[in-house]
């Protein structure tokens, strides 16, 4: 999971003293010419996303672009860059180890607070979207896994949406429970209804076809493996269950956007845990071997470099 377009845009994903960010630190404004406004309307998914009658497998609707202007502040620090092509173990703890090795708490707990203040205006501009999502929850998911569930945002449209479901949300971050806990509470779900588990989503600790549904935003920047990941989402999904997603992805070949992503991932994966700017995870959904995947893009504001963004709904 990525840090939006806040103070906080970079994130560490190696441990440093708390003291360099108190200093060498660099600011870097970039200013583009507004292009065109938002999206007027959000378009509606399915009622029924999953049903044989929809014809809308593999659709991609372009939304239009939004302008954007980044600040990005950061320590400098040496850049590592990630590899995902390398080979996974099938046991979840040591995949665990290997994908996101152990940080010190202090550095995990930053990294979770940090995430719970600074999407404030993220999350508010991406509701409506999410509210369209979320309403085909309604009547279908008993059983829900949420990969990369962080610290909750999503538990809201669960309490709506899913009575009497059960949650289960995985994380990397073991720190990250306390905040998610407590947004589950927040939104009316039963804590017994709600499990946090410690993994990756490269290997979920879930049983095959187990979920009625499985939930993933702003995951798939900054798995290890992309292909891995739905893989493990179709594994535990039920058949004719179906996957929500909303992630960002690279921006179209030729737009300023996309030459400042290229320039900015190397960076952006060493101070944001891993998250990449120039992913064509849209891609990767459509490839991945879903019955049905019903796609669309949109631009936020609020998101600065992270544009655009995938969401929809793909069915096992």
């Amino acid at each position: 999971m990525f840090v939006g377009a806040s103070p906080l845009l970079f994130l560490p994903s190696s441990p440093i003293q708390p003291s360099s960010f108190d200093h060498l630190k660099i600011k870097l404004n970039l200013n583009l010419s507004r292009r065109s406004a938002t999206t007027k309307s959000i378009q509606n998914i399915a009622k029924s996303p999953c049903s044989k009658g929809n014809s809308s497998r593999n659709r991609i609707c372009l939304c239009g672009r939004r302008p954007f202007l980044a600040t990005i502040s950061t320590a400098l620090i040496p850049i590592h860059h990630s590899n995902g092509s390398d080979s996974l173990a099938d046991d979840p703890m040591a995949v665990l180890d290997r994908v996101h090795p152990p940080r010190p708490d202090w550095y995990e707990e930053f990294y979770a607070a940090a995430m719970d203040k600074t999407m404030k205006s993220y999350e508010a501009e991406i509701a409506g979207y999410k509210s369209q999502l979320f309403a085909n929850l309604i009547g279908k998911a008993e059983k829900i896994l949420e990969i990369g569930i962080g610290t909750g945002p999503n538990l809201k449209y669960y309490g709506s949406a899913t009575s009497g479901a059960s949650v289960v949300g995985v994380d990397p971050n073991r720190k990250m429970e306390k905040y998610a806990q407590a947004a589950a509470e927040a939104s009316g779900l039963p804590r017994k209804n709600f499990k946090f588990i410690h993994a990756v989503a490269e290997a979920l600790p879930v049983d095959d076809a187990s979920m009625d549904a499985v939930v993933g935003t702003l995951v798939l920047c900054s798995v290890k493996d992309v292909n891995k990941t739905l893989q493990e989402v179709k594994r535990v999904l039920k058949p004719g269950g179906f996957y929500i997603f909303v992630e960002h992805v690279a921006a179209k070949d030729g737009t300023v956007l996309k030459v400042m992503q290229r320039v900015l991932d190397p960076l952006q994966q060493t101070v944001a845990d891993g998250c990449h700017l120039t992913r064509e995870t849209g891609d990767n959904i459509s490839a991945a071997g879903f019955s049905n995947v019903d796609m669309k893009t949109a631009f936020l504001s609020s998101a600065s470099l992270i544009n655009p963004h995938a969401y929809g709904i793909a069915c096992k």
